[in-house]
């Protein structure tokens, strides 16, 4: 599981969580939508913002039926079809977000749904590629993005472990080895039974691949546990107004929601901290106060043998420690000893004895 390299990042288990805001098509149609969104994405703290690249007559039929998303957010008035005709970005507004990402310091996404739409990502270019859920079993689609030879982020959303197995062969088939596989449940938002967050383990040790998280709950608890799960990248969907028209605003996060989410991710990899355990900064100062040490119980006079009448462990911990204790008992104090002093291996002399 290498890292992947991701213009100035750097993409691994052991680095800060790759965050990606999904704008998808939540621009509706608009660039200057377009832009708000990438302007909240950087204010919110992610690193890379996600639009989605199609023409509606490459990826669908005019008469293909919707998905229940699509029908609860048009109410069945408007076919899929012309839905994503509407939601497509022109050739030169993929420039202008582009350039303008540029502008704002935030890298350009998009998930590409046909081989043309990829073939003009490339020439962009754009640093990776996302391939959605829909596309996992798109052996031909995959096949031409595995070799730009560029990371890629795939989403495993409606598949089984074999369709994985498959796109992953396929990737690494055509020399491309930079990989992060997506936990992903294609529904919108999912049953929070349906997250399936183990699955990242089941992943990584799989097919021995760093792993991200496309989280259509758009939930702060899920995020968290994604991340204490091992993510090294996630997405969520964001929108400006949950109340706007179009199939994925519903399922989507609001501006103060994303905030919220990015700094829950943040500090919960804070939390998570290092696997070496160590005593750390924070508590050199607690240690010292709080461990104890052995003291004389009572007043000692020299050359008197130490034992449990008259050997304590007390606060601080800044003496000999209670492992000790045994190595003492039957020593003899070389000097007198007042109640609650310190006793050192320097104030003892004579052969003692050992108890377990």
């Amino acid at each position: 599981m290498k890292d992947i390299k991701f213009g100035d990042r750097v993409i691994g288990d052991d680095m800060p969580v790759f965050v990606i805001a999904e704008a998808g098509v939540n621009h509706n149609g608009s660039l200057k939508l377009a832009k708000r969104l990438i302007d909240a994405a950087h204010s919110a703290g992610a690193d890379a913002v996600k639009f989605q690249s199609f023409k509606a007559e490459r990826i669908i039929t005019r008469s293909a039926p919707s998905a229940q998303y699509h029908l609860r957010a048009t109410k069945g008035k408007e076919t899929w079809y012309k839905l994503l005709k509407r939601l497509e970005i022109s050739d030169s507004g993929h420039y202008e977000l582009l350039d303008y990402c540029k502008k704002k310091g935030i890298y350009f996404l998009s998930t590409p749904y046909d081989e043309e739409s990829a073939e003009f990502l490339r020439r962009m270019p754009v640093l990776a590629f996302k391939i959605a859920s829909t596309d996992l079993n798109n052996l031909p689609l995959l096949r031409l993005v595995a070799s730009y030879n560029k990371p890629i982020f795939l989403a495993t959303g409606m598949s089984s472990i074999d369709e994985i197995r498959e796109s992953v062969e396929c990737v690494r088939g055509a020399g491309n080895g930079q990989l992060v596989l997506f936990q992903c449940t294609a529904n919108y938002p999912p049953a929070i039974a349906d997250a399936n967050l183990n699955v990242i383990s089941a992943l990584r040790e799989r097919f021995n691949t760093l792993v991200g998280y496309s989280d259509h709950l758009a939930s702060r608890q899920a995020a968290i546990a994604a991340v204490a799960k091992g993510i090294c990248a996630y997405e969520v969907h964001f929108t400006e107004d949950r109340g706007l028209p179009g199939p994925d605003h519903r399922a989507s996060l609001e501006y103060s929601g994303l905030r919220r989410i990015i700094r829950d991710i943040r500090m919960t990899q804070l939390l998570l901290g290092s696997a070496r355990k160590r005593v750390t900064p924070s508590e050199s100062q607690t240690r010292i106060v709080a461990r104890k040490s052995l003291v004389a119980s009572r007043n000692i006079k020299e050359g008197e043998a130490l034992g449990r009448h008259n050997l304590g462990i007390k606060r601080p911990g800044t003496g000999l420690p209670p492992k000790y204790f045994y190595f003492l008992l039957g020593k003899r104090i070389n000097r007198a000893v007042k109640k609650d002093e310190l006793i050192l291996l320097k104030d003892v002399k004579g052969n003692g004895r050992k108890e377990a």
